[in-house]
């Protein structure tokens, strides 16, 4: 019998155009906001890749401090 605890899930990386399907705010909003400190700070995986946790973008939903 097994009685180790599940692995959990690997938290996703979101794209801009996923977050701002998720999020009701437009793109110079969500830039500003990161910029402010409203928004979760992005990962930069390279010169032009920019992504989101998903799990930090459902806690800004959850905590309703978007927008």
């Amino acid at each position: 019998m097994n009685n180790q605890a599940p692995h959990p899930r690997p938290d996703r990386l979101l794209r801009e155009r996923e977050v701002l399907n998720i999020l009701p705010i437009g793109r110079a909003s969500l830039w500003a906001g990161v910029k402010a400190g409203r928004y979760p700070q992005p990962v930069k995986l390279r010169p032009r890749t920019t992504c989101w946790r998903e799990s930090e973008i459902l806690r800004l939903i959850e905590t309703g401090t978007e927008g």
